[in-house]
């Protein structure tokens, strides 16, 4: 029925249109955003989830760059502890060659400074982001090793990753410094003692820091994982999917063409009423 006092029609077209236009204003801002949920009144459920899920992430984010951070650090060590361990092997072949009473001692003695330099040297060059694991005190601050963020506990603290320092400044198993001198035969065998007892401390401190750093990158690389996961499931909860998204945008834009015309077609009723008097 017809009626000049109130066009149901057109309030059901109006109704109409109007779902249609809040729809299609919704699929046009995540096609815009690329996000189908921007905010928690299109899901609260979906939103708070997705924004605990990206905190996650960010704070794996800032542990792997600790972890980075730190591998960095304990890898200048290793390649400085590994240097070391080269420049000793050098001075227990001087130490060799002058046990056997062949050439000039003081010559062996001025090689065996020069090196023993070079190792002081490498000591003081191993430092990164001032962290140095090769000194007595590693960070400045009386510290002996590297502790690293690792993990993220579900309660929202911190795991940690350390990695002890190896003392060439002040080990009494390293004690360059105190090396006998070379004058003969007899002194060059007992430095050779000495260099080995020094070059064992060396190898097995630097096999601790290579160890370090191997852990310090495999866990930097499962962290790195663990936040790539997260980032998929938060994506895979707000994300828009493109091809969904223009198909649908296809369909309302139709649906609002014919709503408008319907709308415009139960307007002109009641003027089409008036013109039968």
């Amino acid at each position: 029925m017809i009626s000049f006092h109130n066009n149901s029609g057109a309030m059901v077209a109006l109704q109409t249109l109007g779902g249609v236009n809040s729809q299609l204003n919704h699929t046009q801002d995540s096609i815009a955003t690329g996000q189908n949920i921007n905010s928690a009144q299109d899901n609260a459920a979906l939103w708070a989830i997705s924004e605990l899920m990206e905190s996650d992430v960010s704070g794996l984010r800032s542990v792997s760059d600790s972890l980075s951070l730190g591998e960095a650090t304990v890898a200048v060590a290793s390649a400085g502890a590994e240097q070391i361990t080269e420049t000793l092997t050098e001075m227990r072949s001087l130490a060799i060659m002058a046990s056997s009473g062949m050439g000039d001692f003081s010559k062996y003695e001025a090689a065996m400074a020069k090196k023993t330099e070079q190792v002081n040297s490498i000591i003081s060059s191993s430092g990164f982001n001032g962290v140095n694991l090769l000194k007595t005190d590693v960070d400045g601050g009386g510290g002996t090793g590297l502790t690293v963020p690792s993990a993220i506990s579900g309660d929202g603290s911190l795991d940690t990753l350390s990695v002890g320092g190896v003392d060439f400044e002040g080990s009494p198993q390293f004690d360059l410094g105190s090396r006998t001198a070379i004058t003969d035969s007899a002194s060059a065998l007992t430095a050779l003692g000495e260099i080995e007892g020094f070059l064992t401390y060396a190898i097995e401190g630097s096999a601790s820091l290579g160890a370090g750093a191997t852990q310090l990158a495999r866990q930097g690389d499962y962290v790195g994982k663990q936040s790539d996961a997260l980032t998929r499931g938060v994506s895979s909860m707000i994300d828009t999917s493109m091809e969904e998204a223009a198909t649908k945008l296809l369909a309302l834009q139709a649906q609002q063409q014919l709503s408008t015309l319907s709308l415009s077609i139960v307007n002109t009723m009641p003027d089409t009423l008036r013109n039968l008097y």
